[in-house]
C-alpha cells in the first residue's frame, strides 16, 4: 500500500491510497457487499456506473458461505465477483457482537454458532487472516473484541486487553506469512476499541498504534448505541492518538450527517449498510434531505428523486415510477433505489475531497447544513 496525504484543511484530509488493484482517493465511503455482493447491484454496476474504487466484504459470512477456500478456487474474491478494484474484509468481530446470543468470546478467540446452520466455529487472530489470504482482499482488519455501549469499565478494560493482545499475534503471523510469500500484496489495519471513555481510547490507540508494521488503523465500537455527540466527541479524541502517514478508517458509520462531522474531525475511510439498507426499505438520500418514496404525493411527480442527482436512475426515472415499483415490490426498484443512495454517498464524499483541496471544507459544511 502507497499513502499520501494530497491536502488537509485543519484536520479534514484528502489523501490517496494506492494498492493492488485500484487507486483510492479519501474520504472514501466503502459500500458494502457482505457476501461478496452489495445488494441487488453487480459488479459492472459498481465500477461503470458508481466508479466505486473499493467495496467491502465480510470474512464470517464468506467464510460459512460459499467458504474461503470455494472464492480462492476462482482466484480470490476479485475472480469470484468479477469487480476489479479493491475489497476490504472485515475480520468477524462485528459478527460475533451482533450475533452474541450465539457467539462467545474467550482470551484466545471467538467460539461462535453459524447463524445458517448451528455448526460451531471458532475465529482465532491467525485463523481470520487465513481466511482472508483466501480471499487474497486488499485491507484485511484483524480479530478484535467489540462491546456494546453502555458496558462497565471492567468490561472495557477486558476488550482492549484482548484486543491489544490479538492485534500482536495477528501482526506477528502476518509478517511471518509475507516472507513465505503469502498475504505479500495484503495490507493489514489494527481496530482501536475503547468505549466513550477517553481514557480507554487513549490507551488502545497508543498500545495498537505502537504496533508499528500495520498499514492502518481503524476506530472501532462506535454506533452501537451511543449518541451521536458521543460518537463525533469520542473520535475527535482519538484520532489525535492516530498517525498521520497511515489511513484512518472509522466502521459502521453512517448517515450522511456522520459522514461530513467525522471526516471534519480527520477520518479517511467509511462503511455502512445504510445507503442500501434504506433503499430496499423505500428511504432515498437527497441533497435536501431523505424522502420515502412510497409517500402518496409521489404517485403523479414527474421529477427525479434528486434534481441535483445525475445518476443513472434520477437521469432516466421519475419519482413517480420509482413509487410504483416500490408499492408493487418490483425487483427492478431494488437495483434503481441502491444505484441512487450509493452514487449519493459516493458524490457526497467526491465533494468533500473537492472543499477539502479547495480549502473550503467549512463552506462546505454549512451549504451542506443550510440545504437540509
Amino acid at each position: 500500500m502507497k499513502f499520501n496525504i494530497d491536502k488537509t484543511d485543519k484536520n479534514a484530509r484528502a489523501c490517496t491510497i494506492k494498492t493492488a488493484h485500484s487507486t483510492i482517493q479519501t474520504p472514501v465511503f466503502m459500500p458494502v457487499g457482505t457476501a461478496g455482493s452489495v445488494k441487488s447491484l453487480d459488479a459492472k454496476d459498481m465500477y461503470e456506473e458508481l466508479g466505486a474504487k473499493i467495496i467491502l466484504g465480510n470474512t464470517y459470512h464468506l467464510y460459512l458461505r460459499p467458504n474461503d477456500k470455494v472464492i480462492k478456487h476462482f482466484g480470490g474474491l476479485h475472480g469470484f465477483t468479477k469487480f476489479p478494484n479493491s475489497f476490504l474484509t472485515d475480520s468477524g468481530g462485528f459478527q460475533a457482537f451482533s450475533l452474541s446470543d450465539i457467539s462467545k468470546a474467550d482470551k484466545d478467540g471467538i467460539m461462535f454458532r453459524s447463524h445458517i446452520d448451528g455448526s460451531k466455529h471458532y475465529f482465532t487472530p491467525k485463523s481470520v487472516l487465513d481466511i482472508q489470504y483466501n480471499l487474497n482482499s486488499d485491507i484485511m482488519m484483524i480479530l478484535d473484541d467489540l462491546v456494546a455501549l453502555p458496558a462497565t469499565h471492567e468490561r472495557i478494560a477486558l476488550s482492549i486487553e484482548r484486543t491489544t493482545d490479538w492485534a500482536k499475534k495477528a501482526i506477528e503471523y502476518h509478517m511471518e506469512q509475507k516472507k513465505k510469500g503469502i498475504g505479500v500484496d495484503q495490507n493489514i489495519f489494527a481496530i482501536i476499541q475503547g468505549g466513550t471513555d477517553k481514557t480507554y481510547r487513549k490507551q488502545s490507540a497508543k498500545e495498537l498504534c505502537a504496533l508499528e508494521d500495520y498499514d492502518g488503523y481503524a476506530i472501532g465500537g462506535l454506533s452501537v448505541g451511543e449518541a451521536n455527540q458521543d460518537m463525533y466527541d469520542t473520535v475527535e479524541w482519538t484520532t489525535q492518538f492516530m498517525p498521520e502517514n497511515k489511513p484512518r478508517y472509522l466502521m459502521g458509520v453512517g448517515t450522511p450527517e456522520d459522514l461530513v462531522e467525522n471526516v471534519e474531525r480527520g477520518v479517511d475511510m467509511f462503511d455502512c449498510v445504510m445507503p442500501t439498507r434504506n433503499a430496499r426499505n423505500g428511504t432515498l438520500f437527497t441533497s435536501f434531505g431523505k424522502i420515502n418514496i412510497k409517500a402518496a404525493k409521489f404517485k403523479l411527480d414527474d421529477s427525479p428523486i434528486d434534481p441535483e442527482c445525475d445518476c443513472h436512475t434520477c437521469k432516466n426515472y421519475s419519482r413517480g415510477y420509482m413509487s410504483h415499483l416500490f408499492r408493487a415490490r418490483e425487483l427492478t426498484y431494488f437495483r434503481l433505489a441502491s444505484l441512487h443512495n450509493l452514487h449519493y454517498y459516493l458524490t457526497l464524499m467526491k465533494q468533500m475531497r473537492e472543499a477539502i483541496l479547495e480549502g473550503k471544507f467549512a463552506d462546505f459544511k454549512k451549504k451542506f447544513y443550510d440545504k437540509r
